[in-house]
């Protein structure tokens, strides 16, 4: 019996979204000036990206390393979208825990 369902994405015409995890990590945006952090929650998470919660005076530029300490990982990150205290991000790789950081 084949099975002729289509997934949810296709029949609602909504934009196709991967299914994210909800998730509750900490995080750290390291952004390209010298010793320079911004702290984050990480609030769900996939394999492509993640949403960010920040403090709403936060300034997070559009390309960042991003370190989860639970995950060991540090993902290089581009911003998709932004709504005060949240930020959309796309992973576009990942790098080595960075030296300098103590999680």
């Amino acid at each position: 019996m084949t099975n002729t369902a289509r997934p949810l994405e296709e029949n609602s015409g909504e934009h196709k979204r991967e299914h994210r995890q909800r998730v509750l990590k900490g995080g750290t945006i390291i952004t390209g000036i010298q010793n320079s952090e911004v702290s984050c929650t990480l609030r769900n998470q996939h394999a492509g990206g993640a949403e960010l919660k920040v403090a709403p005076d936060s300034r997070v530029p559009d390309n960042f390393l991003l370190y989860v300490p639970v995950d060991g990982i540090a993902y290089r990150a581009e911003v998709r979208w932004r709504r005060t205290d949240r930020v959309g991000v796309r992973f576009t790789g990942t790098a080595p825990k960075p030296k300098l950081h103590y999680g």
